[in-house]
């Protein structure tokens, strides 16, 4: 499968892992980039307009407006304006490689992020892209890209690759996430709380923490040892953070505590939403789709009957959810009774 290669060469660390570290290790820090210069450093391929950008791997999406917009391979980036029952392929993306993450500051500026240290920005909602950082000598896939302002923003990713930008994205600083600490995990989701908090899941079982606006981080500890892909803050101001073989840890606390919570699967968890209506969708590989109308403190699996895996999940058209992943986009009910009847796993005979 696509989407479990992908995760398995990045995420969980292919053979070159040493090499790739020493390379990100040697790389001066505090060098600033600029778009412009780098478009003019690099030839710029851009992405191939494609009948199958919605049935192809998509990685990340997010809802900004009324409008949902989702990347992925081949630098596919794709937008729906009646939530996710039909979509058009973005107009100019100056890119090829797979695009893993996607956020947007307001609802005409947001920012994308991917292989070969890719982001991309956009001041249209998503129509047109334009090449805000590219470093194919750095080699660090970017995970995840979040801003906390339309000027002040993150792009983090592989072997703790960091870079920060206080001006839009015009220029970019590399940067240790923590001073003097020579970090080589995967930095695989950044994100704020309501608070304004800013909270990093990774490897290992840490959560790195920065109550300071990213100006310093703090590595906390949830007492699990392996990989967190992804984090989500909610409503209430709890957050989750979630990963593999289905766990998935709650903070009530504003991220300086975490407790195991009831994922209702052994299935390695990759995305998240909150629903309008306050319940909270996760998905992950192998078809599992989980339900929680408690803020995350317990979830019902469903499992597709595709059984493929699933990288983001957003809100759909009235009763439905989109979720995204290996065969592209798809819909199903936004509530576990009736996404087990629609697309649920039934095991017969001889299946």
């Amino acid at each position: 499968m696509k989407f479990n290669q992908f995760f398995r060469t990045v995420l969980e660390r292919p053979v070159m892992a040493a090499a790739l570290a020493l390379v990100l290790a040697a790389a001066p820090f505090g060098a600033q980039r600029a778009h412009a210069e780098e478009a003019a450093a690099d030839a710029v391929e851009y992405s191939t307009p494609s009948n199958l950008a919605t049935k192809d791997l998509l990685l990340a999406a997010t809802k900004v407006g009324n409008r949902l917009v989702a990347v992925g391979e081949f630098g596919h980036v794709v937008y729906s304006d009646d939530l996710g029952a039909t979509w058009v392929q973005a107009a100019k993306v100056p890119t090829q490689v797979t695009l893993t993450s996607v956020y947007f500051v307001n609802d005409k500026v947001g920012f994308a992020g991917g292989h070969d240290s890719t982001v991309l920005r956009t001041d249209d909602g998503g129509v047109n892209w334009t090449l805000a950082y590219h470093d194919v000598k750095a080699q660090s896939p970017i995970m995840s890209v979040y801003f906390e302002d339309e000027n002040h923003g993150f792009a983090m990713g592989a072997f703790a690759f960091v870079i920060e930008t206080t001006d839009g994205g015009k220029t970019w600083n590399q940067r240790q996430l923590i001073e003097g600490n020579q970090l080589d995990s995967h930095l695989n989701m950044v994100f704020g709380e309501k608070s304004g908090t800013v909270l990093v899941a990774a490897e290992f079982g840490s959560v790195f923490r920065s109550t300071d606006k990213g100006k310093t981080f703090q590595e906390i500890k949830t007492g699990y040892e392996g990989s967190f892909w992804g984090g989500l803050a909610l409503s209430d101001g709890s957050a989750l953070i979630f990963g593999m073989r289905g766990n998935v840890y709650r903070s009530t606390d504003d991220g300086l505590t975490w407790t195991k919570i009831n994922s209702g699967t052994d299935k390695s968890v990759s995305g998240g939403v909150e629903l309008a209506n306050g319940t909270v969708v996760l998905v992950g590989l192998q078809g599992y789709v989980g339900y929680s109308s408690d803020k995350g403190a317990n979830f019902t699996e469903v499992v597709r009957a595709d059984r493929l895996g699933y990288a983001a999940v957003t809100q759909g058209p009235a009763g439905q959810i989109v979720v995204y992943g290996e065969p592209g986009v798809k819909v199903q009910p936004d509530t576990p009774a009736e996404a087990e009847k629609a697309v649920g796993f039934h095991f017969t005979s001889g299946s």
